[in-house]
Order: structure tokens, then C-alpha cells, then sequence
């Protein structure tokens, strides 16, 4: 049976470029993601936070925005994943009116809505972790008003070479980042002026910091909740970044489904037996026919094997059917 096993081999060498699958581009699904190192595939659309219809809840999901506490924060953080929240705020300090109804996080503080961004489905995979970010939020960090205080009477001011074009009571140095309390400069973007009385002249800066969420995803296969369980961790001193851990079952790394119209891998190997059974025979076909100069049922590959099991099964079965069907037992 060599030249069989030879005829197999060149089968398998002409059949197998064509079997090859292209590896698929990674996924735009929004609120997927597919991690290009290991192929690990995430799919959190089943945490997003969806309306109830007409019909009622669904059956599957949630119905309505997570919450955050804050504990000692101070107060509760209203959001959704991968897409803004289901109630809409109304009157969000820094946003646009039209915006409103794109705010994925939020929070109220003295009467006030602030956002802490706009709405995003942009998972980024780092290994098996998950991260989610919203930006484009309300301002924060710096003050819309002018401060203005003394300079210590230490205090000197040197004229740079250049700086020779402005006017010694108008020359201006960018300040460094610092709190807002104690007169001190909190953006790098400020302006500061030294006026003739020994004065300090802040001019804060036109475009504002803007609040931003980061939520961390993290595999929790033992919740039997099948929300996701979001967690407030903290926030910096500004006020400006928000760090959220979600503990999901769906944030676990899984296999990327297969798209329609593709061939998944039970079709694959599918389509590989087939063409394995095809060889088969028709080698043997040939072989018997060419080689062995067989003819008729004796053309087909271990024809003794086939007939022998054929045997088998016509003697064993037909006889019982037979006297069955005659009513015998």
C-alpha cells in the first residue's frame, strides 16, 4: 500500500493551501475588543445597561444605570458601560445641552450634575486585563476667577534677554501645577503678571481640564450575579480622573465566534475528513485498477474488509428482520 500512502501525501500537499483560513482582522464590534499578543477575545455587550421596553425588563441584562458609592467620597456615581447612561442628566455643569444625553458617568454634588465623559465603546486589552475610558467631561481644576496677592518683600524679578521686547510690568512666566488653595497656580497653563504695586496678577487659562473615567475590568467567573458589580477606588486631588474597578463575568478572556459566512473550526476540519474520505478512495481506485488490475467491487481500496463487514451485517440483521417481520420470535 505504499503507493496509496504516496497518493494521500500529494493529496494533502495539493489540498492544503486551499483549506488555510486567513486570520481575521480584529474586531470593530463596539464594546469588544481582541487582544492582539495572545488572541484572547472580550464581548461586555451583555453588561451594558439597556431601557426596558414596552414588554418590561429584559430577560437578560440590566434594566438600569449602575450605581458607585462613594462611602466617604461623599456622594454616588451614576454610569453604564460602553454607552450613556439610560436616565439623562439634565443641567451638567460644562456641557453643551446636546450633549447631554451622550453622558455615560455622572455624579451631583451641591444641587450640581457634573460628567465625568462622554459616551465610548473603545475596549483597549492590555494582556488578559480590560480598560474602558470615558473623557470629555465636566471642568475641572481650575477656578473661573482672578486671584491676586502679595509678593514677599524678598521677592526680585529678573528680566530674561528674551524678554527685552515687553515691558518690565508686563512681563509674564508660566507657573507650575500646584492645589488651588494658598494662592498657588493650579495649571501650568496659567498666566502670571507682576504688576508696579508688588502685586500678582493670575490669569487662569482659557480651555479647562475636563473630567475623565477609567474603569478596569476584572474576571470574576464565581459571581453568580450576572451584572457586573462596579467599585469606586478614588480620584485625584483635582478632581479631574476617576478610577473605577467592574468585577464581571464577561471580562473574562473567551474564543472570538466565528462571523457569518465564515468557516469556523468544525467546519475546517469538516471539509479536511471529506477530502481525506475522497482521496481515499479514489486512490484506491486507481491503485486496484491500474496496479492490481481489479475490477468491479474489487476496484475499491481493502475491498476484503468491506465485503467482510457487509457479510456481517447481512447475516446477523437481515434474518432477524426477516423473522420479525413474519411475527417470530
Amino acid at each position: 500500500m505504499v503507493p496509496q500512502s504516496r497518493l494521500l501525501l500529494l493529496a494533502a500537499a495539493f489540498f492544503g493551501p486551499s483549506l488555510a483560513v486567513d486570520e481575521a482582522p480584529p474586531t470593530a464590534t463596539p464594546c469588544t475588543a481582541l487582544s492582539t499578543p495572545g488572541g484572547a477575545f472580550f464581548d461586555l455587550r451583555p453588561d451594558i445597561a439597556v431601557a426596558p421596553t414596552a414588554k418590561g425588563k429584559h430577560k437578560y441584562g440590566k434594566s438600569e444605570d449602575y450605581i458607585a458609592r462613594g462611602y466617604d467620597y461623599g456622594y454616588n456615581f451614576t454610569l453604564n458601560i460602553c454607552d450613556a447612561v439610560i436616565k439623562s442628566p439634565e443641567k451638567v455643569v460644562g456641557i453643551d445641552e446636546p450633549l447631554w444625553k451622550n453622558v455615560s458617568a455622572y455624579y451631583e454634588k451641591d444641587g450640581k450634575v457634573y460628567s465625568l465623559g462622554q459616551q465610548s465603546s473603545t475596549l483597549t486589552p492590555r494582556g488578559t486585563q480590560l480598560v474602558l475610558q470615558y473623557s470629555g467631561g465636566s471642568p475641572c481644576g481650575l477656578s473661573s476667577t482672578t486671584k491676586r496677592g502679595p509678593v514677599h518683600a524678598g521677592a526680585s524679578y529678573k528680566s530674561y534677554d528674551d524678554d527685552n521686547d515687553h515691558d518690565a510690568d508686563n512681563d509674564t512666566t508660566t507657573g507650575q501645577n500646584s492645589s488651588n488653595s494658598g494662592g498657588g497656580y493650579s495649571s501650568a497653563l496659567d498666566t502670571v503678571t507682576i504688576q508696579e504695586d508688588d502685586k500678582v496678577l493670575i490669569q487662569k487659562a482659557e480651555e479647562p481640564r475636563r473630567k475623565s473615567a477609567t474603569f478596569a475590568f476584572r474576571c470574576d467567573r464565581e459571581s453568580v450575579n450576572p451584572a457586573a458589580i462596579v467599585s469606586f477606588v478614588s480620584a485625584d486631588p483635582d478632581e479631574c480622573a476617576y478610577l473605577f474597578v467592574v468585577r464581571s463575568q464577561h471580562a473574562c478572556a473567551g474564543v472570538q465566534p466565528s462571523k457569518p459566512g465564515s468557516v469556523g473550526p468544525g467546519g475546517v476540519f469538516a471539509i479536511i475528513f471529506l477530502v481525506a474520505i475522497v482521496v481515499y478512495f479514489a486512490g484506491g481506485v486507481v491503485y486496484q485498477r491500474t496496479v492490481a488490475n481489479a475490477r468491479g467491487w474489487r476496484q475499491l481500496p481493502n475491498y476484503s474488509l468491506w465485503a467482510g463487514i457487509w457479510h456481517f451485517f447481512s447475516v446477523s440483521l437481515v434474518p432477524t428482520m426477516d423473522r420479525k417481520a413474519w411475527g417470530w420470535s
